[in-house]
């Protein structure tokens, strides 16, 4: 995932400009959405020797997870802060540290590239498709994944569509693209990839014993912007909150797109 970077490339993600997730935030959302990522991948031609990377690896757990399916390949890990990696975790497993917006990787030489969680964050968002295209060996695939924000004014509750709304606003003041996932299938379409898929998977309170925890802990570490800005007061706060878990605060919002295409073997 895409953490903490210059306001001029790319949003921190974070309702505090500037400030890092801790890696327990990263921890839950690898345990919400690795599954996902897994099967899709799964379900790929996959090739024990195969040349994989993530861009934006995070806490590393599916780099690490890439490593242990391609033992005759390699796997490199680029993201902007490679404190929460370990390289040592396997022997095909490289790190680099690497800002996305301007590094480039070697044209043609990964039968796999996982982007998760980064391109909402860019500015263009296009060009790293482009980019990203380039990278891939003929024939390899290309898996991007990313959010869509569904209207706040649709949310179940009435606390929910003030601070859903709050939280949208406040990420858009940092540079985050709240619609662009939708444009995805459409996208990598444009970039010159073939059989493209897709697939969501509903976010938001309620829809996981690990959204619920996710989302609790997001809140008692950023909620504090919301009320300090006056976009919520400390109540509001709290009774959403207190609904985190209960049937009825249960909600969806967001959908995570995953998409994946392939790059013409011709």
């Amino acid at each position: 995932m895409a953490d903490g970077a210059p306001a001029q490339s790319y949003s921190t993600g974070s309702l505090t400009r500037g400030t890092f997730s801790p890696l327990d935030q990263l921890r839950l959302f690898e345990r919400k959405y690795d599954p996902v990522t897994r099967a899709i991948i799964a379900a790929l031609p996959v090739d024990r020797a195969w040349r994989c990377l993530e861009l934006g690896a995070g806490a590393g757990s599916m780099s690490y997870w890439l490593a242990e399916q391609v033992p005759e390949g390699g796997v490199l890990a680029a993201d902007i802060d490679v404190s929460r990696l370990d390289e040592g975790r396997a022997a095909n497993l490289t790190v680099r540290q690497a800002d996305v917006v301007s590094e480039e990787f070697e044209e043609g030489a990964y039968d796999l590239v996982l982007a998760r969680a980064v391109l909402e964050h860019l500015k263009d968002p296009d060009a790293l498709l482009a980019r990203a295209k380039r990278w891939l060996a003929p024939g390899g695939w290309l898996v991007v994944e990313d959010f869509y924000y569904l209207p706040a004014e649709h949310a179940a509750t009435a606390v929910g569509r003030t601070l859903v709304g709050g939280y949208v606003r406040r990420m858009q003041e940092q540079g985050a693209d709240m619609g662009w996932a939708r444009h995805l299938p459409a996208a990598l379409s444009r970039a010159g990839l073939e059989s493209v898929g897709l697939r969501l998977t509903p976010a938001g309170p309620g829809q996981s014993v690990a959204d619920d925890e996710l989302i609790g802990l997001r809140l008692r570490q950023e909620g504090h912007a919301l009320v300090e800005s006056g976009t919520v007061t400390a109540d509001e706060l709290a009774e959403f909150m207190d609904l985190l878990g209960r049937p009825e605060g249960r909600d969806m919002t967001t959908l995570m797109v995953s998409a994946w295409a392939r790059r013409p073997a011709g």
